[in-house]
């Protein structure tokens, strides 16, 4: 039976600051134990919880109203998370964090080509689990960086205050997490910035050395923007070193 590390035999509620308005989290887990106690887990941190027992129920709830953060199980029967995160990725941006059981990085590369934004591995802890809601969560928010004028570089236009793409005239629809990254890029063109400093600054210091993770991001970036490896006409790799936004000229 799949199980979950607790950090005490009572599970308290911890220290951290409860939102001042209750996050929506959905749950997807067809192993209702789990669900039960992932449910409980967040509401003990003070969000809001709606529970889903399959991809079909999970994708339902999601259509029905708006939520912050999606917990997608991957093992399912019928439709896999996999297949559920795809289905999301046409209709949605909510993050999505990948709840894998065995944590191999096949896997979790798997759920992040999917569109996933993150993923926790069982068993964890619940110190564990909220801590990856809260890191989601936090950089779902507006871009901390202030506002820069508008990016343009051939036919890339970037409006960092508008979350606004455009390229070949035509809108490009990225995550959240896609977006950050690229504008921390946008905000630092012409400078090589090391895949830490990225992870530090887009996804939090406690991602630092999950190289994969910006692998796997930057590859769907690049994706989206038509920047192939072969010939990158916006985002340069420095082998060893990272990665520089090319500075427009003038």
């Amino acid at each position: 039976m799949r199980h979950i590390e607790l950090d005490s035999p009572r599970l308290e509620k911890s220290d951290a600051t409860v939102p001042a308005r209750k996050a929506s989290v959905l749950v997807v887990d067809d192993d209702v134990r789990m669900l039960r106690l992932m449910q409980r887990i967040l509401e003990l941190e003070g969000y809001r919880v709606v529970a889903a027992e399959s991809g079909a129920d999970g994708l339902n709830e999601l259509d029905g109203e708006d939520m912050d953060l999606v917990l997608l199980d991957v093992m399912m029967p019928g439709m896999d998370g996999y297949a559920v995160c795809r289905h999301i990725r046409e209709f949605s941006e909510v993050p999505v964090i990948m709840v894998t059981a065995k944590g191999s990085e096949e896997e979790k590369v798997q759920g992040l080509d999917a569109g996933a934004d993150d993923y926790v591995t069982k068993p964890f802890s619940s110190k564990e689990l909220t801590a990856r809601v809260r890191a989601v969560l936090r950089r779902s928010k507006l871009w901390e960086e202030p506002p820069c004028p508008l990016f343009r570089l051939g036919d890339l236009e970037v409006d960092c205050e508008s979350h606004r793409v455009i390229q070949g005239g035509r809108g490009v629809n990225l995550t959240v997490t896609e977006f950050n990254l690229l504008s921390y890029l946008v905000h630092n063109a012409g400078c090589v910035v090391a895949p830490d400093q990225i992870l530090d600054r887009v996804w939090g210091e406690e991602y630092r050395g999950e190289t994969h993770i910006l692998q796997v991001n930057m590859s769907r970036l690049r994706q989206k923007l038509n920047d192939g490896p072969g010939e990158p006409k916006y985002i340069l790799t420095r082998p060893g070193i990272g990665y520089m936004m090319v500075k427009p000229p003038g």
